[in-house]
């Protein structure tokens, strides 16, 4: 029905309703809209409201010098003369063609300002979809200026390269750690994971020469470079499959082991 109303109010059936050229069919379906929609009220009394404004503008005034010619005729005789003066003085024929006009006029200046209205609407809808296109692009750019760092970085000289592949326990497991000790950084490439039970999840540890660092968490949803932090003395990696919520090494089952100083 929205589709209807809007319809109806880019049609001419209001104007030709207020100066009285529509079929009784369009009438009735003016009325109808009048008095069914807040919408066609409104634009109905502002077109009203520019006819009148016209109406008035292009009204027939008497002559200034009416007045004083009536005043001379009485003051010519001393027997009381009666002046008729009547209201209906024939309107001259320019008078309808300016309030045609006017009405023209009125009309075609309306069906302009809706028109522009639409378009306003559909250059704030074109703006909003330019600026969310500017967005993305900001945001696909600062993605690759990410993921150039991180290419940069691997393929830096001083980076070493650690493959961890799974044991008997998580044979399709698979993993690769670039270490740079220079810049003293560590990234981990998740490349496959054996799915576990919902309690279970996949930890990476350093070995230090008197102790486990758990380093975090590593899920099947990092398949991209992961920061992961950076020791020093580190012996080796591996990869344990421990309890949700427990980041003790106690009851932990290692899946996967490199040495970092044989390489």
């Amino acid at each position: 029905m929205e589709k209807k109303l809007h319809t109806f109010l880019n049609s001419d059936l209001l104007q030709k309703y207020l100066i009285g050229e529509t079929s009784t069919a369009e009438s009735k379906e003016v009325e109808y809209f009048i008095s069914s929609y807040p919408e066609a009220t409104e634009a109905y009394e502002k077109l009203q409201d520019n006819l009148e404004i016209i109406a008035k503008a292009g009204a027939v005034d008497l002559p200034k010098d009416f007045l004083n010619d009536i005043l001379e005729s009485l003051e010519e005789t001393t027997e009381p003369k009666v002046i008729h003066i009547t209201q209906n003085r024939k309107t001259p024929w320019y008078s309808f063609a300016a309030s045609a006009a006017a009405v023209i006029f009125a009309v075609t200046s309306f069906m302009f300002y809706q028109k522009n209205e639409e378009l306003k609407n559909e250059n704030n809808v074109v703006v909003d979809e330019i600026f969310d296109l500017r967005g993305d692009i900001e945001s696909n750019n600062s993605k690759l200026d990410e993921l150039s760092r991180e290419l940069l970085k691997l393929n830096n000289p001083d980076s070493k390269k650690y493959v961890i592949n799974g044991n008997d326990r998580a044979k399709n497991l698979k993993t690769v750690a670039y270490i740079n000790p220079v810049e003293k950084t560590s990234m981990i490439d998740v490349v496959t994971l054996p799915q576990l039970p919902k309690e279970q999840q996949y930890q990476i540890w350093a070995e230090l020469q008197d102790r486990m660092v758990n380093l975090g968490i590593l899920d099947e949803s990092d398949r991209k470079l992961k920061q992961i932090p950076y020791m020093e003395d580190a012996l080796a990696l591996s990869i344990k499959i421990g309890t949700k919520g427990d980041n003790t090494n106690e009851n932990n089952t290692e899946v996967a082991e490199i040495s970092l100083k044989d390489n």
